[in-house]
């Protein structure tokens, strides 16, 4: 009989902690699941806005488009030639061909957009990384955390392992620039190799830059610069921001061919 019990209370041991460790996986991956989640919905939004940029520039060429037909006809009807454009038409011409311009470009950024998200999102899933939109800029954010202790340049270990990973993908990255841009918080530095954070900035951005350039990036593509703690994306009010500000950035240059004709400015 006591061996019986012995038996009973035993089991029951066993399977509570059974069932313990199964609830703590079961919450483990119910949260990894929800930031996961959260990280997809983010970037499915930035994808979003982009599409609805480019949609918008089509509207405007069908709308261009259909102007000019009408402009067209008018001639036709008064039976002046059709070759000789008015003035209004020759300007609606030139808008709609500038508005497929932008939209081509804007179709090229969004392809590239998408499959630099494809590329990095196993880095951007274990947070070694952000891919982000900033004022029609797409930029590969690293946290200095993964890349430099503080108050230095040299790059960790993990930093090196994550920039070797961006740098096979940028590679990829056809006719594009890259600006790599050096970020602190604003707790001052005064040391004699850096009197300030400007200078910790910029020396960081060169330190990223030499090593993308050792593992196969061209050096024509790449530019370093530093931003010490005047371009930060949070107020330095605390140590959560603080620690979001001081980051390494890779911009995605635009091409002069995205940039508005000088011509077309001096009007």
């Amino acid at each position: 009989m006591k061996l019986r019990s012995w038996i009973v209370a035993t089991s029951l041991v066993f399977g509570s902690g059974c069932l313990m460790r199964t609830s703590t996986h079961e919450s483990a991956m119910a949260k990894a699941k929800t930031a996961h989640d959260e990280k997809v919905a983010d970037l499915d939004k930035q994808i979003a806005d982009l599409t609805k940029m480019r949609d918008a520039l089509q509207t405007e060429i069908d709308a261009q488009t259909t102007l000019l037909a009408d402009l067209k006809g008018r001639l036709e009807r008064l039976g002046q030639n059709v070759d000789s454009l008015t003035k209004d038409n020759a300007e609606a011409a030139a808008r709609l061909e500038e508005l497929r311009k932008q939209k081509a470009a804007a179709d090229a950024r969004l392809a590239t957009f998408k499959s630099l998200l494809s590329k990095l999102q196993s880095m951007i899933d274990s947070k070694q990384l952000k891919v982000v939109i900033r004022d029609g800029r797409m930029i590969i954010a690293l946290p200095n955390d993964i890349l430099f202790d503080s108050g230095k340049t040299s790059v960790k270990k993990e930093g090196k392992d994550a920039l070797e990973k961006v740098a096979q993908v940028l590679a990829t990255v056809a006719d594009r620039d890259f600006l790599v841009a050096g970020h602190t918080d604003n707790v001052p530095i005064k040391t004699g190799q850096f009197p300030s954070n400007w200078e910790l900035s910029a020396a960081r951005a060169v330190e990223v830059v030499r090593f993308l350039v050792s593992k196969g990036m061209d050096g024509k593509v790449l530019a370093a610069a530093g931003f010490a703690e005047f371009d930060p994306v949070v107020a330095n009010d605390n140590d959560g921001n603080r620690a979001q500000n001081r980051r390494i950035e890779i911009v995605l240059q635009p091409n002069i061919g995205d940039l508005p004709n000088l011509d077309e400015l001096t009007k």
